[in-house]
């Protein structure tokens, strides 16, 4: 991706950065769901804006399905550009969908699944393989992302394991947001829900 021909601490430590960004991202979804981040952070929702989010979240991530798949086929043509570019705008749009999501968990709720029972539990299946794969393949991703603004096409290719890491990031989170849209026509477009309010919501302002 971008090249950077200067030693320096990320570049040098590209494992401890990871993680460092990691933590970060955890920490911000999980204590926005346990109501541990100020009510005061986001914006009260009405239930219309919570499906107005659902469905921008839904449109971002297939978008960037359609990024990554992109930058996969570019990168299998040696188009390093083009590929880093993807790659570079995939995750901007993470960070567009983050956003948003935990704007509309700790400003709103989230929608409980209502239908019959073949459908039910293979949406449950398909949402669990994709709430794993989206915490499993942060640091992956983080990983893949950390090395390539910090090293040169031909430092990537001799001296990291930049292209194996790629793929598995590549392939993780295309399968994630991919039954994320899925499981988004099922419950927002093909059946039935209830709306819960979120435990930040709830909760209003909770001092950390």
């Amino acid at each position: 991706m971008a090249t950077a021909s200067a030693d320096n601490p990320i570049k040098e430590h590209p494992a401890a950065v990871t993680a460092v960004l990691s933590v970060v991202g955890y920490a911000l979804v999980v204590g926005t769901f346990l109501g541990y981040v100020p009510g005061t952070v986001f914006p009260d929702l009405s239930l219309a804006e919570v499906n107005l989010l659902s469905d921008a979240i839904a449109a971002v991530n297939a978008l960037n399905v359609l990024v990554i798949a992109a930058g996969w086929r570019w990168i299998r043509r040696d188009d390093v550009k083009k590929h880093a570019a993807a790659m570079v705008g995939s995750f901007a749009l993470i960070l567009v969908f983050l956003v948003m999501y935990l704007t509309k968990i700790g400003g709103g709720g989230t929608k409980e699944f209502v239908g019959p029972a073949f459908v039910y539990y293979p949406y449950l299946a398909m949402l669990a393989i994709h709430i794993v794969l989206s915490i499993v393949a942060v640091p992956v991703v983080l990983y893949a992302l950390v090395l390539g603004l910090t090293h040169s096409p031909d430092e990537l290719r001799r001296d990291t394991p930049h292209r194996r890491v790629g793929r598995i990031a590549a392939g993780s989170w295309l399968l994630s947001l991919s039954l994320g849209v899925v499981t988004y026509l099922l419950l927002n477009h093909l059946f039935g829900w209830e709306y819960v309010a979120s435990a930040a919501a709830a909760a209003g302002s909770i001092p950390l």
